[in-house]
């Protein structure tokens, strides 16, 4: 009961708290005699004056303006003080700053005061009205200049007045609450839920859905947990062309949504929050979520499920959401051409692979790490172009996911053997003046090169069962940061190739000073320290390209030097060899021979390399 109760002369005494009044005015309160309500809005008509709404409130009011009309004192009202004016009169009497229109000013100065005033709880009118009219002035808004033509920046701006408006929507000092505001412009579902409530959090917003477990969240803070779900009117348009920066047009397929914890301190969610949005359009979309500087995100959200009528994601946390549809068809030569140059390097991994398999190679050189390498590279190149047969079996595509994770890591670890066979060569080399077969034991190659692979799948797919697979391609599934299972083993083995090579060349520096220019050795260690730093800028530094795709060229040029992995390898380490070119023409000239009755398969000599058919 809204009582305060006082002890005087041993004695006590009870009256009603302001706002307040004894249901029998003769009597002390009491049980029988309770405090009741005072209706001020009833009792004083025209309390806020003109142009404006009374509230009324459990001991108290609250005043908000009319629709059209915006009190003098902003969001903020002051009893005697505050008076409802015309928005239109409000914007002809704002002086801007140079270079900054009067609507820009008009959301700026609101955002600014509810930034300032954190702890500030309002009514629904007046949360309603203030979020009605910013959302009016920035679609309305013309020649916004540094707004940009869409207004982007005036749709982020309302984005930031609108979370700020429902957050002051929570009073702390009430239980549970649940509130909703349906405007034109607004849409808005707030609720507050303590730790031992039996019901489920599930809010809505004009078609929308938001399910989170708010009870989790009250057991982290103090018993209570809110959250607000919302969607502001005509921020589709604001905050599309100026954030989707894609070479195919863009849209959006649904309404721009928020979701925000407000008035709580521990906001680190125990599990995804799943949103289901409704579509607006029946075409193909992608998910993206969330607004970094001037783009779009696709961090931290997940499908999981879509059909024609609506998408449900899962978020491991909260932002401004949005479906976007991409309305730009896929390029059909650029697939051929991705298609042809794959099956070009496709056929140069074979000689090399046949090359390395059937020859028997100086014996200074050690080929285990460059055939496993090409091995590995053929495979994974071979189940990325074949990938269209499998990729509607949603087990079978989850398994070549994880196996062409395998290969790409296993690809990049016998790079890296492969430089530090060639740094065991050289610290040979500068010991004794003469180069002999150096590195390591096969079996120790193989440990490194496909038993650390193995682990990192192994242990990617406990951590994370469905990270494979995908709609589009197999692969490793976005959600969760979870593709760095193969980009960490992949950013470590590229620096510590660098490191290698940089450590390798330094070490050479002395010895390559003290040979003279005709000596085979010098010639030799060149031709070797050549070979292996232009195999590691054509497999490294290929990929480089992969993080500029926004442009065609790019995008070309990445496909045509990505596939042609197999043909640079070919090149530099088979046809750039002079003893493998004598022991290709002794192989056609045995192939020509072989015709004769007489002839018989032998094997040949020349210099370093020696081939047969093993």
């Amino acid at each position: 009961m809204p009582t305060l109760c006082t002890n005087s002369n041993a004695a006590h005494s009870c009256t009603c708290l302001f706002g307040y009044l004894l249901t029998s005015p003769d009597a002390i309160a009491s049980p029988l005699n309770p405090c009741l309500d005072i209706d001020e809005c009833a009792n004083t008509p025209g309390l806020c004056g003109l142009h404006s709404v009374c509230t009324n409130a459990p001991g108290t009011f609250h005043c908000s303006c009319v629709e059209g009309y915006f009190s003098s004192t902003g969001v903020l009202w002051e009893t005697d003080f505050t008076v409802c004016e015309s928005v239109d009169d409000v914007l002809a009497a704002i002086v801007p700053p140079e270079g900054q229109s009067k609507e820009m000013y008009f959301l700026n100065q609101m955002n600014q005061q509810l930034m300032e005033n954190p702890d500030i709880v309002l009514p629904e009118g007046k949360v309603s009205g203030a979020g009605t009219i910013s959302a009016q002035q920035a679609s309305t808004g013309q020649g916004w200049s540094g707004a940009g033509k869409d207004g982007g920046e005036s749709g982020s701006v309302v984005l930031k007045i609108s979370v700020l408006l429902v957050n002051a929507l929570v009073d702390p000092s009430q239980g549970r609450v649940n509130k909703t505001i349906h405007t034109p412009e607004l849409d808005i579902s707030l609720q507050v839920m303590e730790a031992n409530s039996t019901d489920t959090s599930s809010l809505s917003a004009r078609g929308h859905t938001m399910d989170i477990n708010l009870k989790a969240l009250a057991r982290n803070n103090n018993g209570t947990a809110s959250a607000v779900f919302l969607t502001v009117s005509g921020m589709e348009s604001l905050l599309g062309a100026s954030f989707l920066q894609t070479e195919n047009h863009t849209e959006m397929l649904s309404d721009v949504i928020t979701a925000t914890l407000p008035k709580i301190n521990h906001t680190q969610l125990s599990e995804p929050v799943n949103f289901t949005m409704s579509h607006k359009r029946d075409r193909g979309m992608e998910y993206e979520n969330g607004t970094k500087g001037r783009h779009w995100s696709v961090n931290g959200c997940w499908v999981v499920f879509s059909d024609e009528n609506y998408t449900v994601c899962s978020c491991s946390h909260l932002s401004t959401f949005a479906l976007i549809m991409q309305t730009g068809e896929d390029n059909p030569f650029l697939e051929w051409v991705n298609r042809m140059c794959v099956i070009v390097g496709l056929v140069f991994f074979a000689l090399a692979i046949l090359t390395f398999l059937l020859c028997s190679w100086n014996p200074k050189i050690n080929n285990t790490a460059r055939l496993h390498l090409c091995l590995c590279l053929f495979l994974s190149h071979l189940l990325l172009l074949l990938d269209y047969t499998y990729l509607t079996h949603k087990l079978v595509c989850s398994i070549m996911a994880g196996l062409l994770h395998f290969l790409v890591v296993a690809s990049f670890l016998w790079m890296l053997l492969e430089a530090l066979q060639l740094y065991l060569l050289v610290q040979r080399l500068s010991r004794i003046q003469v180069i002999q077969r150096e590195g390591l034991q096969k079996k120790y190659l193989f440990l490194i090169g496909y038993g650390i692979p193995l682990v990192i799948v192994g242990v990617s797919a406990a951590v994370k069962r469905d990270g494979y697979g995908g709609s589009k391609v197999c692969w490793l599934k976005p959600e969760q940061y979870f593709t760095w299972a193969v980009l960490g083993p992949v950013c470590t083995v590229l620096a510590l190739n660098w490191i290698l090579f940089c450590v390798t060349i330094w070490s050479l520096r002395p010895t390559l000073a003290n040979m003279k220019s005709d000596v085979s050795q010098s010639k030799d260690t060149r031709l070797i320290i050549f070979k292996i730093l232009a195999q590691f800028v054509i497999l490294g530094c290929t990929w480089v390209l992969g993080l500029f795709q926004s442009t065609m060229v790019f995008k070309y040029l990445f496909i045509v030097l990505n596939s042609q992995q197999g043909t640079f390898l070919y090149i530099v380490h088979c046809l750039f060899n002079k003893e493998v070119r004598d022991e290709y023409r002794k192989w056609l000239g045995c192939s020509s021979s072989s015709s004769t009755p007489d002839s018989m398969p032998r094997s040949s000599t020349s210099g370093f390399f020696t081939c047969g058919i093993i």
